[in-house]
């Protein structure tokens, strides 16, 4: 019978270069009863804020219960991995469904004595391209991992945080909730990477949502085994949010991540600056109360960034994004995302050139369908 896979002709491509053919789309999936959670989340909206645990671990249980069942029919089609490995959450009147999709790899030939510790059964979370670039950086995939948060800011630490809302500045309270849970989610992540004996986890994408009341954030990536990694990454892998094709071209000169850093700073126009921004929008020119603002709050969340670097003894942060998010009352979060990279002898990739079929991105060709559905028209 005709085999069917999620994986396009260039992943088929970059995938033959290392040894694998396509295998089957592979699924699991959980339905659960999550309208317990509401009442949850209700009891924490009116505290200082941070995780709300029951959430977390309910989550985390749907996500697992679908993995493993995704897992199962890989193994079952006889498979060496499954890549693209993406997860969703979907609701249905007051249930969820858990869902992970991937697309099986196959062994192409027979593997040799020395090849077969390498060619373990693995899941990735990249596409079939990222998977190349990793491989041929060095960093073989062991295992799709994640690490997740349940959190309500609440009134931002309590009656003080509430004051200061009516001052201008930075507000640490919020600050330090919105950082320590954006931390948790990391180490989370790479406690899974521990676990299963990886020293580096690679493609690292994060995603925040509001969910059942609450806001999860969610970051997945793969957990990898580089052999050209100091011994020391093995009790705390290196974290990377680069893409495959900059981790590629960071490895070419000799660069390894050392840590994703995320820094965020949560300012507060103050009583006073609100009035005279909220006058000033009626005149034409610049509001200079909102420009210093921003400006002060980007300034701290990249000074954490460079602090955390150094004291890692990184060489550079590269790959940084910048979000700003309007969060009411005349609050405002700057938030600062990057990889601190630093040389490591050994490092290297095996081809001196990415093939195109590596760097080129899929297009869409499903535009418009009888589903109500009208998917992003990109390229």
């Amino acid at each position: 019978m005709a085999m069917v896979t999620g994986l396009s002709g260039n992943e088929i491509y970059c995938m033959a270069l290392k040894h694998y053919s396509p295998g089957e789309i592979v699924v699991g999936n959980s339905v659960q009863s999550m309208g317990f959670l509401g009442g949850m989340v209700s009891g924490f909206k009116n505290m200082a804020g941070g995780e709300i645990e029951p959430v977390t671990e309910a989550i985390e249980s749907g996500r697992i219960k679908a993995f493993e069942r995704m897992v199962a029919e890989a193994q079952r089609e006889g498979a060496a991995g499954v890549t693209g490995v993406t997860g969703e959450l979907m609701d249905f009147v007051g249930n969820t469904e858990f869902l992970f999709v991937g697309s099986c790899l196959m062994n192409d030939g027979p593997i040799s004595a020395e090849r077969a510790p390498s060619r373990a059964f693995f899941t990735s979370a990249g596409s079939g391209q990222e998977l190349y670039c990793n491989i041929d950086a060095g960093y073989a995939p062991l295992h799709h991992v994640f690490g997740n948060i349940a959190y309500s800011t609440g009134i931002g630490g309590g009656i003080m945080g509430s004051l200061k809302t009516l001052v201008r500045g930075e507000i640490t309270e919020y600050s330090d909730i919105f950082n320590a849970t954006r931390h948790k989610a990391l180490d989370r992540i790479v406690a899974q990477a521990r676990g299963c004996g990886a020293n580096a986890v690679v493609g690292i994408r994060t995603n925040v949502r509001f969910w059942h009341g609450a806001h999860e954030m969610l970051m997945t990536g793969t957990a990898a085994r580089n052999p050209a990694l100091p011994d020391q990454y093995l009790n705390n892998p290196v974290t990377s949010d680069l893409t495959g094709e900059e981790l590629w071209a960071m490895s070419s000169l000799g660069y390894a991540p050392v840590k994703l850093l995320i820094s965020a700073s949560i300012y507060s126009l103050g009583m006073a600056g609100g009035l005279k921004a909220a006058f000033k929008a009626f005149t034409k020119g610049e509001i200079s109360d909102l420009t210093t603002l921003i400006h002060d709050a980007r300034e701290v969340a990249i000074g954490r960034l460079k602090s955390e670097a150094d004291a890692l003894g990184a060489q550079d942060v590269v790959g940084v994004k910048t979000y700003i998010a309007e969060l009411g009352s005349s609050l405002v979060e700057f938030l600062a995302i990057g990889t601190a990279i630093k040389k490591i002898d050994g490092v290297g990739v095996t081809t001196p050139q990415l093939p195109v079929h590596a760097i080129v991105s899929d297009k869409d060709t499903w535009i418009d369908g009888t589903f109500g559905l009208s998917l992003d028209r990109n390229g």
